[in-house]
């Protein structure tokens, strides 16, 4: 069976996605206690390490054939302040780099933000580029949106990096090609559900009037932007953020048969393709929001991995 180790897991959407494409984690690391709360609930059988991945040795790790890492994305994000390398998160990356150095996997696959292409105009990811060829990697790398990879209604642009230390599997290897999105909002979103009147507007709430009059398509999503609720309809979800756990008005809203509300964080999982049997228990409503936003697109996750695999076999 092919190997994985996992860097800033997340509640695991990467290690999932290599999990179904028939791959074993065999070792993971993540910061964040309650993301570790996730993880641990999803993927019992994988030895977690909670904890700074500053402070791990590798030595310490497992040997594995595929390093994955979807390192933090906020210093390179357009929603953020854009600092990259300047942020101390932006310099996680090459933590990385070292385990990379020490263990030499067969292959790594890294996820980020469409941004980090052009951020700092090219300069960020000619670093990371840089660091990957220094250790010999061949890099294949990806801008892929989740609605045309993944099946998936939701608008998720991503670069997706994967690097072989084989020249030959380099060559031989193919990102996915586009698929048809069939799967609609409401194939996801059951509206004649009602919900826990926590995430429904009412009377009391600011945007009450403005959403009345503006959410009205059933089909649809819509957003609370800095200048009020947008009158855009959204057929295909907005993508999802982790800001939601902080600033709930980012949270998307429909019309279901009982009025108005947010997405769930259970829809929200659900738009990045994670199974109905995930969950997450002991943990605070919003930090399951900035979970669901700061994770992966499950699907597209696991073609990239069958396609990393045809090539390893």
């Amino acid at each position: 069976m092919i190997t994985v180790a996992s860097l800033f897991s997340g509640i695991g959407g990467i290690d999932l996605g290599f999990q179904q494409a028939g791959c074993e984690i065999v070792w993971a690391n993540e910061f964040d206690k309650d993301a570790a709360i996730t993880y641990r609930q999803n993927f019992s059988n994988t030895p977690l390490i909670e904890g700074d991945i500053r402070k791990v040795k590798a030595e310490s790790i497992p040997d594995f054939d595929i390093l994955v890492a979807g390192f933090p994305c906020q210093p390179f994000s357009i929603v953020g302040k854009q600092r990259g390398f300047d942020d101390p998160r932006g310099n996680l990356f090459f933590e990385i780099a070292r385990i990379l150095d020490k263990k030499r996997p067969a292959v790594v696959f890294l996820e980020n933000v469409q941004n980090l292409i052009e951020h700092d105009k090219g300069k960020t990811f000619l670093v990371i580029y840089n660091a990957l060829v220094q250790f010999g990697y061949y890099v294949n790398y990806k801008v892929l949106d989740s609605q045309f990879y993944g099946n998936i209604p939701q608008q998720r642009k991503r670069i997706y990096i994967v690097g072989f230390l084989d020249c030959s599997m380099s060559d031989n290897f193919r990102f996915p090609d586009e698929i048809p999105l069939t799967m609609q909002l409401n194939d996801v979103i059951d509206r004649s559900v009602c919900h826990d009147k926590i995430y429904y507007y009412n009377a009391s709430s600011f945007w009450y009037e403005d959403l009345v009059r503006t959410v009205i398509d059933s089909k649809a999503l819509y957003k609370i932007n800095d200048y009020g609720v947008s009158a855009k309809k959204h057929f295909v979800c907005p993508t999802l953020m982790a800001n939601m756990g902080t600033y709930p008005d980012r949270i998307p809203v429909l019309k279901d048969d009982f009025g108005i509300r947010k997405l769930t964080p259970r829809e929200c999982l659900a738009l990045q393709g994670f199974p109905s049997e995930f969950t997450f228990n002991g943990i605070s409503l919003n930090n399951a929001y900035k979970q669901c936003g700061n994770s992966v697109t499950v699907p597209v996750i696991r073609r990239i991995a069958d396609a990393i695999l045809k090539v390893l076999r």
